[in-house]
């Protein structure tokens, strides 16, 4: 298991937890059944000098579509999935888009982190939603750059309903701790 570094990070161990063995660089976190507006989530992920990341793990979990946390063999609850990156430092999820906390003004939000494997594990900002109405100036001016570059994400729905939403990551990025080695990606 990679250190967790970059600050206080409540719940980083459940990172861990079920991790699979094997990982491509796709990865469903809502079953097809799960209630909801379908959503993809892709992007790709490269080093602070703008080279692809290869075999980096991305982590990320979310509510159900009314803001709630399933249950699930952790507190992140079931909608939860791991990636690795593709030589390109490209991923994508298949999921459902996450619903706002009930009676709370939270913005609707996919939680992601980050695993450089023989490294360190950190979170990043999370992908929250431009056209989400609770969604502030301030939230969305701080998503706009950030831990693992900005997170704030214009979703786009096509012909089929689907919304698409990207994050591109970048390694390090304003992640306190960060060291200066480096690991090999490629």
């Amino acid at each position: 298991m990679e250190p967790v570094i970059g600050g206080p990070c409540e719940g980083c161990e459940n990172v861990f937890v079920g991790l699979p063995a094997l990982l491509e660089s796709g990865a469903r976190i809502a079953d097809a059944q799960e209630p909801g507006e379908p959503l993809v989530i892709e992007g790709t992920v490269r080093t602070a000098d703008g080279r692809a990341a290869k075999g980096i793990i991305i982590y990320a979990y979310h509510t159900d579509a009314g803001g709630v946390y399933p249950p699930g063999t952790t507190a992140h609850g079931k909608l939860r999935g791991w990636v690795r990156t593709d030589a390109l430092g490209h991923y994508r999820f298949d999921t459902i888009r996450p619903g706002a906390y009930p009676g709370r003004d939270v913005a609707q939000h996919v939680h992601m982190h980050i695993i450089e494997p023989g490294k360190a594990t950190y979170y990043i900002d999370s992908i929250v939603f431009a056209d989400d109405p609770l969604l502030t100036a301030e939230r969305r001016r701080q998503s706009q750059v950030g831990r693992g570059g900005g997170g704030l994400g214009y979703p786009e729905k096509d012909a089929e309903g689907v919304w698409h939403v990207g994050r591109d990551i970048t390694l390090g990025e304003a992640i306190p701790g960060y060291g200066s080695e480096q690991v090999r990606h490629d």
